[in-house]
């Protein structure tokens, strides 16, 4: 049975968990999120929707499915009131500590660092593993399978928003097509994504020399960039002075922004980027070269070979 993609969000952060199935149970659940948020299993409190509602969680044995609890959900996790009241009586020390080992401490402003790019593979799922980086910090080139399956479930949920005319094709063929690994991911699948996360995704477009802004209009609190040449993405991260990493931002830190808005004039003025109708694509079918994205369109349409890979 096919996992779960649950987005937590608690004090220590958001987290994405795949563990569960809609077989797994309430108490399976609750362990789950005791993990991955430092609070009790018995004083966990789960809101979910919009406006976030209490879900009922107390029936141990009840099965995910018999709560009501579907893949794409967003589980917002709290203390109970009893339980915030002691653990308020605790030293400011103690609750200092207690942030200190959060698995993903909530954003603050920038520390002095330098905007820097991450190299990732550069195949047909560099957008999904850029993403990965920013969301995980590291390079996984496993995690394009949960985010295509993530997308293919928002789109095929809505038929209306994603036509045939928005899609390029059917949205059946769509949801289909885009759960191949072959199958390049872009501006589409980058505002799914940015949704399904909750935070704001900065595309810095080094061909035009622009940052193209997803999720803008849900005035998320957070951002992460990711650059872009016309053919490939990689992530940025900020190299800090301390040899740390950040790939999360604040939405309000302008000047991390206005040094990617540099950083893309930089890389056109130095002309880092591929000019999509010069590119070299190779078919990983039957080998054939070809230039540009005319060339690897018809030759899919003459030969129905769907595979290509970047020279």
């Amino acid at each position: 049975m096919a996992s779960l993609a649950i987005r937590v969000k608690s004090k220590n952060g958001q987290q994405l968990l795949k563990d569960l199935t809609s077989d797994s149970t309430v108490g399976e659940l609750k362990m789950f999120l005791s993990s991955i948020t430092d609070v009790s299993c018995e004083n966990i409190s789960v809101l979910l929707g919009y406006p976030p509602k209490p879900l009922d969680i107390s029936d141990n044995e009840k099965k995910l499915s018999e709560i009501g609890l579907k893949t794409g959900e967003t589980l917002i996790i709290e203390e109970k009131i009893a339980a915030a009241k002691e653990s308020a009586s605790q030293t400011h020390s103690d609750r200092t500590v207690e942030n200190g080992v959060a698995p993903q401490e909530p954003v603050g402003p920038c520390r002095p660092g330098i905007l820097m790019k991450k190299v990732v593979p550069s195949d047909n799922s560099c957008l999904f593993t850029s993403i990965g980086f920013v969301l995980n910090g590291n390079i996984d080139t496993t995690v394009h399978t949960l985010m295509r399956q993530i997308i293919a479930m928002e789109v095929a949920s809505d038929h209306e928003t994603y036509n045939e005319a928005m899609l390029g094709k059917p949205n059946a063929e769509y949801c289909a097509w885009i759960q191949q690994p072959s199958s390049w991911g872009g501006a589409i699948e980058v505002a799914i994504l940015s949704r399904f996360y909750g935070l704001e995704m900065a595309v810095v477009d080094t061909l035009n020399a622009i940052i193209n802004r997803f999720g803008e209009d849900k005035n998320y609190g957070q951002r992460v960039f990711l650059l872009f040449d016309g053919v490939h993405y990689d992530p940025l991260y900020l190299e800090q002075s301390d040899g740390g990493l950040q790939t999360v931002f604040p939405a309000e830190d302008m000047d991390i922004y206005k040094e990617a808005e540099q950083l893309a004039k930089e890389a056109k003025s130095s002309r880092q980027f591929t000019d999509l109708n010069k590119f070299t694509l190779k078919c990983m079918i039957c080998d054939q070269l070809l230039t540009g994205q005319v060339e690897a369109q018809k030759h899919a349409k003459e030969t129905l070979h769907t595979k290509f890979g970047e020279v």
